[in-house]
């Protein structure tokens, strides 16, 4: 007989537990030595090899979540980002990377690549042409994230996956801003899958991590190289990860009615020229979204009108925090041209399409209501502002 397949939740609470065999307590000891025995052991374990008992346990988590063989934990997103794209390129080769990425994965391209001779192409857009356009004979991997940040786009992660096949590349995604609990990249076929584990794996706003999961062959690989950079993460951080982890199911779950909700409420808003949401019928790429996601996330992100300035509107808010990150429990809200994407050049930046009056907002659990409300008497505030000022 074939064991019951487990729901998400059972996953996120009980997948990767250390069983306490000497007290019996209900949640995971934790191991906080950083030297360990190496006579007479099966495995020598060392913080920096990523194989303490609570970096282990934690990554056989990740693992099932993303429904691989392996998963990882690293020091922070980009640790995770860099190991694993650095452990399949070399001088000479090439990769093709999606229009528009997060900010920091973004200049550690444009900046380190040239150092270590890869070579790399960004698309023009995101259909299977431009991803093809970009291929080269050196081409050994392909680069995704979606929905992309901060303008909540989509790739499609099957034809990403065709392509990656089709032309013996790695395919890889940061799927942060859907989580494991919203998509699910390996099972429309992408070998690799990487997180900043800080945002809603971490949920809380109080730790820093990055999460990579895949094959056993392509781990092995990623841990060769991740032993030799040393992005490993501290005991204790694993372990209040993890904690954070049982609950990540519920969160996501009511982070994302409250961003459909709320998305459908800016929608409507005479204040705001654009919402990008891929639960919205009206995004170009909801069809797509539908298809592979889900739930369509609780970051979404949005355009004021001219008029109204973005700085402005967001020092009036009251419950939403003005703060950089994002996916913990309350909601916060930032201007990607001053954070996430500041180290882009402005050129760069209006090729991605960010504007000045662009935000991202990361909805939390909150009561909507008095979510919708915050946002409403901060519209009241900037307009009576503005009136004042003609």
């Amino acid at each position: 007989m074939k064991p019951k397949k487990l729901g998400v939740n059972t996953v996120c609470t009980h997948v990767g537990e250390i069983k306490d065999e000497q007290f019996k307590g209900a949640v995971s000891p934790l191991y906080m030595s950083s030297s360990y025995a190496y006579e007479n052991v099966d495995i020598k374990r060392y913080p920096r090899y990523f194989n303490t008992p609570n970096q282990e346990a934690l990554g056989k988590k990740v693992a099932a979540l993303e429904h691989c063989e392996a998963g990882m934990i690293f020091g922070s997103g980009m640790a995770a980002v860099s190991t694993a794209m650095l452990a399949f390129l070399q001088s000479g080769d090439h990769v093709v990377v999606q229009k528009t990425i997060y900010g920091g994965t973004y200049n550690f391209i444009v900046e380190e690549f040239p150092k270590y001779g890869i070579e790399f192409d960004f698309t023009d857009g995101f259909s299977e042409k431009h991803f093809k356009a970009k291929i080269k004979s050196n081409t050994k991997v392909i680069y995704v994230e979606t929905p992309s940040n901060p303008l909540m786009l989509i790739t499609d992660l099957e034809m990403i996956a065709n392509i990656a096949k089709r032309h013996n590349l790695v395919s890889m995604i940061d799927n942060t801003f859907a989580s494991p609990i919203n998509q699910n990249p390996a099972l429309f076929g992408i070998d690799i899958v990487i997180h900043s584990a800080t945002k809603y794996m971490g949920g809380h706003s109080d730790l820093c991590a990055g999460a990579v999961a895949c094959s056993s062959e392509h781990m092995d690989r990623i841990w060769n190289l991740g032993k030799n950079l040393g992005g490993s993460l501290s005991d204790y951080t694993v372990w209040l990860l993890e904690r954070s982890m049982k609950t990540m199911g519920i969160r996501v779950k009511a982070q994302n009615r409250n961003a459909k909700k709320i998305a459908r409420w800016l929608d409507k808003h005479p204040l705001v020229e654009r919402v990008y949401y891929p639960g919205l019928k009206s995004h170009p790429d909801h069809e797509i979204a539908k298809r592979q996601m889900k739930g369509y996330s609780g970051m979404l992100s949005f355009e004021l009108i001219p008029t109204i300035h973005a700085e402005s509107f967001m020092k009036a808010l009251v419950l939403i925090k003005q703060t950089m990150s994002l996916a913990g429990v309350e909601s916060t809200i930032l201007s990607p041209v001053k954070t996430s994407h500041a180290l882009l050049s402005p050129e760069e930046r209006e090729r991605q399409g960010i504007s000045d009056g662009l935000l991202r907002f990361s909805v939390g659990i909150e009561d909507k209501s008095d979510l919708i409300a915050d946002l409403e008497q901060a519209f009241e505030s900037v307009t009576k502002k503005h009136i004042e000022l003609l």
